[in-house]
């Protein structure tokens, strides 16, 4: 084999390996979305409604059923809040509109904005579990030193498989305050009365 037919082998291989580089990388990031969407159509991943649901108005309180949802909180590393349920669980029948709050304390000496992520478990349960309320929808400012009760309201569809009798939703929260909305810190730092601190605004 001459040396031209050696670099055109060699050229053609580099160029197939170029290609097949491009699309590996093209394919890593689509399958990106193409996990939202089938997660978002299958519910198994965890994730719950990112918006506020509204209670259907003919909907039928199941008092056949028990589901009990457990509740659970984690606080990101860098986040210096105490962040816990008010309760760790509740026994609610399917179609039960269900009040309840979350609570946060800023431990730190600074006003810092968090953010709450939630996920329900196991994932076949996310998609029939419905927040008609949720500070999750919010970025959450806090005073230094201050706290907070976050409310949380929510219901469980009554189609819900039967297969179901534990639902637990667990909360992250991280520390958002760089990526926050200027306002929001600038309202957080107002929520001071005669220098001491109160409950941070839009909780």
């Amino acid at each position: 084999m001459d040396n031209e037919s050696l670099k055109s082998k060699n050229r053609q291989l580099m160029i197939k390996l170029t290609i097949g580089t491009v699309l590996m990388f093209g394919f890593g990031f689509a399958l990106v979305p193409l996990y939202d969407v089938m997660c978002k159509a299958l519910g198994i991943n965890g994730k719950t409604n990112e918006v506020a649901a509204v209670q259907p108005t003919t909907m039928v309180v199941d008092e056949s059923r028990t589901i009990r949802v457990q509740f659970m909180a984690h606080v990101s590393n860098g986040m210096p809040w105490k962040f816990e349920p008010k309760v760790s669980h509740m026994d609610v029948h399917p179609g039960q509109v269900i009040q309840t709050a979350f609570l946060a304390n800023n431990l730190s000496s600074d006003e810092l904005v968090g953010q709450a992520v939630p996920s329900v478990s196991p994932g076949q349960g996310a998609s029939y579990f419905n927040k008609i309320e949720c500070f999750c929808f919010h970025q959450q400012p806090l005073s230094a030193k201050a706290d907070a009760e976050m409310p949380l309201i929510f219901y469980i569809e009554p189609d819900i498989p039967d297969s179901i009798h534990t639902l637990t939703l667990s909360y992250t929260l991280y520390n958002i305050t760089e990526k926050a909305e200027p306002q929001l810190v600038k309202t957080s730092q107002s929520a001071h009365v005669n220098g001491a601190p109160t409950q941070g605004a839009n909780l």
